[in-house]
């Protein structure tokens, strides 16, 4: 038997990390290639990670609560039949490389615990539960990061090793405390400052899940990195209105399923995006890089999660192909049916935050896109026509926001006049749905 890492895979397009939910194996347990081994939550989405061997699960490294980063080892694996020559070389090498980095390890404090202060969700609930200051624990996960086992030992033992860190405290403290800073990830230290908040009798305590956790870092990521601008246009959609509601019976009957406004406007969005590829780009630091495939992200929430699946090729589709995508992706992501491949990918997102009643919203950009745009309710109002009299129309607001890194007020204000005019001329007599 062979020894091999299992390690956390890319589950989605700019998904960095993923939280372990729950372990579907045990130590002992014997598991084929492909089959799954954990439940993982991701910012975008839920998946099960399988086996990437056929073997005996030896030793389980991260917890359920864990929150891993891609590429980070999550189990070992004893492989059936042995490894292949090479594989056995590269263990053999890995080995090498890691009894020569535990040798380092040794010789200096800075290489031990680079990632001490990095804590999990389940690390930091289990010791503000326990009342454990987590400057105290020594930690034997990658890095000196501390996991749930090492809290559970100190928990164990009914004791919290304070003399042997004051001991150690006049070596390397101050280089150790200055090290962890420059790490991109102040999502722990955010979450233990929850103790802050006072609760009364009545409060109800919400534990924060994976996934609320991993869109909670998403869109503070976004908000941190794209200087976000906003803008609105105000769109007649009665002609529109008349349109579908005249042959939407019609069209369920034949199809077998209703034809939504949000699909004229992700078409009117779609036709626009073609007219004006700048805004179907992203930001890469040196680089924007403008996309050739036109495929929008639709935002769709359940009682748990919000998820955001992708129609891919979207230019190449009609109303009625929209329409069918639309509610096929929304019907897997309630019923957790949704795939990692179907939520990546995407250019630029459409939210419908009209079916809330909203009538005027600014999104955060879903990152690393450049914009988003927001189609709001539709509603009654009276307008002042061109020839000067009042008439009651149907009316509806569309709110762009935009990584002003990338996209500029104009280009922007172009794109919204088109989608714009690409809605108020829809019409029973030039508008076809298929």
């Amino acid at each position: 038997m062979a020894v091999e890492k299992i390690l956390m895979p890319q589950l989605g397009e700019s998904v960095t990390e993923g939280t372990i939910e729950k372990w579907l194996v045990e130590v002992g347990d014997t598991v084929n290639k492909y089959d799954p081994i954990a439940e993982v939550n991701t910012d975008k989405v839920n998946a099960e990670v399988p086996s990437s061997y056929t073997g005996v699960i030896k030793e389980l490294i991260a917890g359920e609560g864990d929150t891993i980063e891609v590429g980070e080892l999550v189990c070992y694996i004893d492989v059936e039949g042995g490894a292949t020559k090479e594989k056995q070389e590269e263990s053999t090498g890995q080995q090498a490389i890691e009894n020569i980095s535990e040798d380092k390890k040794e010789q200096t404090q800075d290489e031990e615990q680079p990632m001490k202060r990095r804590y999990s969700p389940a690390v930091l609930r289990l010791a503000q539960e326990n009342d454990i200051d987590l400057e105290h624990v020594n930690g034997s996960g990658k890095g000196g990061r501390i996991t749930r086992k090492d809290i559970q030992k100190v928990i164990d033992s009914g004791e919290i090793p304070a003399p042997k860190q004051e001991e150690k405290a006049p070596e390397p403290k101050q280089e150790k405390k200055e090290a962890p800073a420059a790490a991109p990830k102040p999502a722990a230290p955010e979450a233990s400052k929850g103790s802050d908040v006072p609760v009364s009798e009545g409060d109800i305590e919400i534990p924060v899940t994976g996934v609320r956790r991993a869109i909670a870092n998403n869109m503070l990521r976004s908000k941190h990195e794209a200087p976000h601008a906003w803008t609105m246009v105000e769109v007649d959609v009665t002609s529109l209105v008349e349109y579908r509601n005249g042959i939407k019976d019609d069209f369920k009957k034949k199809e077998g399923y209703g034809l939504t406004f949000f699909a004229f406007f992700v078409k009117a969005v779609v036709e626009a995006l073609k007219e004006f590829p700048q805004m179907n780009s992203m930001w890469a630091g040196d680089k924007i890089v403008q996309k050739k495939d036109i495929n929008i992200s639709i935002a769709v929430g359940t009682d748990e999660s919000l998820f955001v699946p992708v129609i891919k090729n979207a230019d190449e589709k009609s109303i009625k192909g929209i329409a069918r995508e639309v509610k096929e992706l929304a019907q897997k992501a309630k019923t957790g049916k949704l795939k990692g491949e179907e939520m990546q990918g995407g250019t630029f997102t459409v939210n419908n935050t009209g079916s809330f009643g909203s009538v005027q919203s600014m999104g955060i950009i879903n990152y690393p896109q450049a914009a988003i745009l927001q189609v709001e309710s539709i509603v009654k109002r009276p307008v002042v026509m061109n020839n000067g009299m009042i008439a009651v129309r149907d009316m509806v607001n569309l709110c762009l926001s935009l990584d002003h890194r990338v996209l500029d007020g104009m280009i922007c204000g172009k794109f919204l006049a088109r989608v714009k005019e690409n809605l108020e001329t829809i019409s029973k007599e030039n508008t076809s749905v298929y």
